[in-house]
């Protein structure tokens, strides 16, 4: 299947000329750093204005708030990536991207702002770095093997709704994750990335730059969350 976006060859990359395949791998991580970018700046100047401590005291406050965040998420998340596909307006699809870019920074500030108060700044530093070095190990090892990682998918989505399952129970009935959830959390991810890296190897069209850079964003985001409740648990332990 081909998708045509305007000013950009809209053929499947697998299929397309080097050129322009390797143009599209550029905007496609060109455009992950600005969201990456982004979501950091966005996440100081929150921490900064105090916003998150205010936030956590109305969650931990009013009942139902965290489940409430999480359907916000999981709802706007759905509606971003709807507009982020190559078949929409190019306005829209970086509108898509730039209200995912939005909600991930509002899920994350409750925890960021935890790690923060009781260890500082420098441990969601030491995360992040985490985070995109076990990124750009698996990203370098699908693009070396050249494989097709599609089959995947489906694997994935049934992980992913067990585990938002958890999550919700989580909520509801006030446990929180151990390292061995979280463990398997960030090996989710993981598969997530790989995944996704396959498809812009091989299946997104060299015009789906922005939805490409979305899929990514999202799944070192779930890494990122994960690994930094590791670091988080590790440290209280």
């Amino acid at each position: 299947m081909s998708y045509m976006v305007e000013g950009y060859h809209g053929e499947v990359a697998a299929h397309a000329p080097v050129s322009a395949r390797a143009a599209f791998i550029k905007r496609t991580y060109a455009h992950l750093a600005v969201a990456v970018a982004a979501f950091v700046g966005i996440e100081a100047a929150l921490l900064q204005s105090g916003l998150g401590e205010q936030m956590l005291k109305t969650m931990f406050a009013v009942p139902g708030s965290w489940i409430g965040l999480m359907v916000l998420f999981v709802v706007g998340g759905m509606g971003a990536q709807y507009m982020a596909r190559s078949r929409q307006p190019v306005g829209l699809q970086y509108a898509g991207l730039t209200l995912y870019v939005l909600l991930e920074s509002v899920i994350f500030l409750p925890i960021l702002t935890i790690a923060t108060l009781k260890f500082g700044a420098e441990l969601p530093l030491q995360a992040g770095i985490v985070t995109l070095a076990v990124f750009g190990g698996l990203t370098a090892a699908v693009f070396a093997s050249g494989k097709d990682f599609s089959f995947l998918g489906p694997v994935l989505w049934v992980a992913s709704l067990l585990s938002l399952g958890l999550v919700v129970a989580a909520v509801l009935f006030g446990f929180s994750f151990g390292l061995l959830l979280c463990g398997l959390m960030v090996a989710l991810a993981a598969g997530y990335i790989i995944y996704d890296t396959s498809n812009i190897m091989l299946h997104y069209g060299t015009g789906e730059h922005v939805a490409a850079s979305l899929a990514l964003f999202a799944s070192v985001a779930l890494m990122f969350y994960y690994i930094l409740r590791i670091f988080m648990i590790s440290r209280n332990d």
